[in-house]
Order: C-alpha cells, then sequence, then structure tokens
C-alpha cells in the first residue's frame, strides 16, 4: 500500500466551533461543506483535515488524546503565528520554545481539545543528531 495522502477526520456532534475555529486561527480553507461533514484546507494546498457529525452508531464522538503537528516553513512564522493565537486568547499548553530534538514550537488546543502543536525546524542539539536517520 502507497497511500498517497492521509488526512485525520474527527467526529463531533457539532461542527460550527470548527468552521469558525479553523479559518480565524489556522487560516482553514472550508472546501466541502454536506452539513454534516465539513473539510477544511490548511494554506493553499496545504493538508487537508475532516470534521463529522455521527452518522451511524459505531461513529464514536471524538474523546481526546490527538495531536496535529502543524509544520511551518521557518520559526520566524511559528513566532508570528504564537503571537497571533496568544493575543486571541488561545490557550497555550506549551510555551513556544526551542526544543533540543531540533524544533522551535508550541501547543495550542482548538474547541474540541484537539493539541495543535506548531513548529520549524532547526539544528537539533548534539544529543538528539544521533536519533536521525
Amino acid at each position: 500500500m502507497k497511500p498517497n495522502n492521509i488526512s485525520p477526520c474527527i467526529i463531533v456532534k457539532d461542527l460550527d466551533p470548527a468552521r469558525s475555529f479553523y479559518p480565524t486561527h489556522l487560516d482553514g480553507r472550508l472546501f466541502f461543506d454536506c452539513g454534516w461533514y465539513i473539510n477544511f484546507e490548511l494554506g493553499k494546498g496545504g493538508p487537508t483535515l475532516q470534521f463529522m457529525q455521527p452518522q451511524s452508531p459505531e461513529h464514536a464522538e471524538y474523546q481526546g488524546g490527538l495531536i496535529y503537528n502543524l509544520r511551518l516553513e521557518t520559526p520566524t512564522l511559528v513566532n508570528e503565528t504564537f503571537e497571533r493565537l496568544n493575543a486571541a486568547g488561545l490557550p497555550i499548553i506549551m510555551p513556544l520554545e526551542d526544543h533540543p530534538w531540533g524544533d522551535r514550537g508550541f501547543c495550542t488546543l482548538d474547541p474540541y481539545g484537539v493539541s495543535l502543536y506548531v513548529y520549524a525546524d532547526i539544528e537539533p542539539s548534539e544529543e538528539f543528531r544521533q536519533y536521525y536517520l
């Protein structure tokens, strides 16, 4: 198997928080909305993510435990994003820092409790260079 893309779909009862949050805070472009299923593109030509309301008893509502890693091109963009999201009052659950494993990043939450780790690559510390293949 060789998929050409992977995109998460989160099952939630109310789609309105996503309809508001992702365009406002992450430049999400809503490009599909049939009422019970919505699809966002993050940035022009960027990754996609979906939200849907349960359509059968087997569709369990999201209960937490997911992190989206949102990789940006430069640490400067990470800094700017942090300032914008922090000023908007989003919860910062991991401060903006340089990490020894090789990124500069921070973490916030979406309305459903999905962690959004925003980062850009930097040079890893000597300790972590050995783990890169």
